[in-house]
């Protein structure tokens, strides 16, 4: 009996030891990458890629739909999925799905490039931060070595075609390591060539077209890969599938460190700290401007802004408030409105889809501030400028009437209250009089 049992036991580690099998409770993590590829994208993959544990995870599945994102966001996923121990499968997904420009790179980098039908990939020319799109215009060809050259390259100064060249080098490293097809990736940051899934699966760009993740795990059993630099055989049958959504940071960080977020944050917590000085003791804007400006100043460090435009934001803002001071007549008033536009525009103006500022967005929040700083400030100060209507000085120059009198003293009516008072002459009763003193409960009035 005692043979028997443990028989039975080793018989079950054996089971369980076998690859593949349900009992092992291995799994494929299905990561999701939906929109533009930014800071909070980038924490959220590489973060759960550095955690993913090879010994109960057989596959980590990318299910990517994007137009692209910043470069410094995608070399850190691309980083993240070369160092990691478990195989990594970019599937572009579902059909109509696209990946473009970083997408693209994210998908050479990966052990298993497969698409979806009805998807492209392609469009991967890198943007000039702050600059555009590359210009389209072509350079003469300085000798013979570049004379049969009229690439996208040789369209722009030197800083554009080194960002070219080594976006080139990046991607074909990336082909060459994962064994596809190089020339064509080439292709795609030079001329910004896409491909269907067909034709991506043709000319070596991806592996394989699956219909959903269980198809794309089945179509991928047995077959190769290289991971962490070493050929590995993929066994993915009877994998459980576990989708894992984003956080409550992931989720939050997407929201503040989209540009337009970004923006009202930071004018909400200059406006909220301006009427916190402006109306000292309210504590309110204050703050909730502190809490806005530093949530603004922490998605402006993970973003790519433009600090000329950042500084005319600035300067608008100052010139509006020197306007409620100074009044020149709307001159100082319309150069801080137009300085606030113009640096709204070039402040996120990276030519990265999904991280521009939008134009209504602009729009609103240039005649917000206008309106803001023109009006409402405006009147905070001028109301500094009032007279006192409170305590004793609310009582001088007020006019009333006599009701009784003897001689010196007696009382009068002023501002709808019965006074005592005295006067250097006598009053008779109904005569309008005027205050001049007060001495604390006692006025001190004349004829009006």
């Amino acid at each position: 009996m005692q043979w028997r049992a443990i028989s039975s036991a080793a018989l079950a580690l054996m089971l369980l030891a076998l690859p593949g099998n349900a009992a092992t409770g291995r799994r494929a993590v299905v990561f999701e990458i939906n929109g533009a590829i930014g800071p909070a994208i980038a924490d959220y993959i590489a973060g759960a890629l550095a955690e993913t544990n090879a010994e109960d995870t057989g596959l980590v599945v990318l299910r990517m739909d994007t137009p692209g994102g910043l470069a410094g966001s995608m070399r850190k996923i691309i980083s993240a999925i070369l160092a990691s121990p478990v195989p990594v499968a970019t599937y572009v997904a579902p059909s109509g799905a696209r990946a473009a420009s970083a997408g693209t790179y994210i998908a050479y980098a990966s052990a298993v490039a497969a698409m979806a039908p009805g998807t492209n990939i392609g469009a991967a020319t890198p943007v000039q931060i702050g600059g555009g799109l590359f210009s389209g215009e072509k350079k003469k060809p300085d000798d013979k070595q570049n004379a049969g050259n009229t690439d996208a390259n040789e369209s722009g100064d030197t800083e554009t075609r080194k960002l070219i060249n080594d976006s080139v080098a990046y991607i074909r490293s990336l082909a060459e390591l994962n064994k596809r097809n190089a020339d064509w990736a080439e292709q795609a940051v030079r001329s910004a060539a896409s491909l269907t899934a067909s034709a991506a699966l043709k000319l070596n760009v991806v592996d394989l077209i699956a219909d959903d993740v269980p198809d794309l795990l089945r179509k991928i059993d047995g077959r190769t890969a290289t991971v962490g630099g070493k050929s590995v055989r993929l066994e993915t049958a009877g994998l459980q599938i576990v989708t894992v959504k984003p956080d409550l940071r992931t989720q939050l960080m997407t929201i503040i460190t989209n540009p337009n977020v970004a923006f009202l944050l930071m004018l909400a917590g200059i406006y909220g700290l301006i009427f916190e000085f402006t109306s000292p003791g309210t504590m309110l804007p204050g703050t909730i401007g502190g809490i806005c400006l530093l949530l603004a100043l922490y998605a402006l460090n993970l973003l790519p802004i433009n600090y000329a435009g950042a500084g005319l934001v600035l300067l608008g803002i100052a010139l509006l408030v020197a306007e409620v001071h100074i009044g020149s007549f709307g001159v100082i008033g319309i150069g801080g409105v137009i300085a606030f536009g113009i640096g709204s525009f070039m402040m996120f103006h990276t030519g990265v889809p999904g991280f521009e500022l939008s134009l209504a967005v602009v729009a609103a929040a240039t005649i917000v501030t206008a309106v803001l700083f023109l009006l409402v400030i405006g009147m905070l100060l001028r109301s500094r400028k009032r007279p006192v209507v409170t305590g004793k000085e609310a009582l001088l120059g007020a006019e009333g009437e006599a009701l009784t009198w003897q001689q010196e003293e007696g009382s009068v009516r002023v501002l709808g209250e019965i006074w005592r008072a005295r006067s250097a002459r006598p009053l008779a009763p109904g005569t309008r009089v005027k205050v001049v003193n007060r001495d604390g409960l006692v006025l001190f009035v004349e004829p009006a």
